[in-house]
């Protein structure tokens, strides 16, 4: 399949920084599909390097890796696309540097966003529930309704989702959700990883 029919399929996000490979391997064979390497704090030369043990554990498990905010490294990094959010490069900016056949995702946060985002592979939908760094932005189930109704592409609901709501964004509609803690610093990641797939694949009633 080429990227964008795996996508398709994709339903388990896991958003983290340059984090030991053990933790990705656990992940992965947990579920995961899709990896975002979001750091910060990495000058170019790190992010490089730090890419190479998330390949090698996509390939090895047959999942994508999307870099967060610089799709100017897309290449260098070998991923598979780029994820942009509201204060990045636009999607049509982010295109024009990966080129056509790697992914571009986009942050949105309304109906509006959603509704104007064009050109996008895939979607981030959120923020849902209160989160450290986001607590003001927290919006609730409601957007994972709006977006099931007005997505036109894949799309994953982000923001505090975790083992004890994650069947409540999958009953409310949700392509797919994007998780951090959840996984990152769960005692069993993969056991973590493995429970909200499960909970997406057969979403409580």
């Amino acid at each position: 399949m080429d990227r964008r029919e795996r996508l398709s399929e994709a339903r388990l996000m896991l958003v983290v920084e340059a984090c030991p490979e053990a933790l990705l391997e656990a992940a992965l064979r947990g579920g995961v599909d899709v990896v975002q390497l979001r750091d910060k704090e990495l000058g170019d030369a790190e992010l490089v390097a730090a890419s190479a043990r998330f390949r090698r554990a996509c390939d090895r498990h047959g999942a994508l890796f999307v870099l967060n905010d610089r799709p100017d490294l897309v290449e260098a990094c070998g991923a598979d696309g780029v994820h942009v959010g509201r204060d990045d490069a636009s999607v049509a900016e982010a295109r024009a540097l990966v080129g056509p056949d790697r992914l571009a995702g986009l942050s949105t946060h309304s109906r509006d966003e959603i509704d104007a985002a064009e050109g996008a592979d895939y979607l981030g939908v959120g923020t849902i529930f209160t989160t450290p760094t986001k607590a003001e932005e927290a919006v609730g189930l409601d957007l994972v309704r709006v977006a099931a109704e007005a997505a036109r592409v894949p799309w994953f609901a982000i923001g505090g989702i975790d083992l004890s709501n994650v069947g409540l964004v999958a009953a409310a509609g949700a392509h797919g959700v994007a998780v951090v803690r959840a996984i990152r610093d769960a005692d069993d990641p993969e056991s973590a990883a493995r429970e909200l797939r499960a909970a997406l694949t057969h979403p409580a009633a």
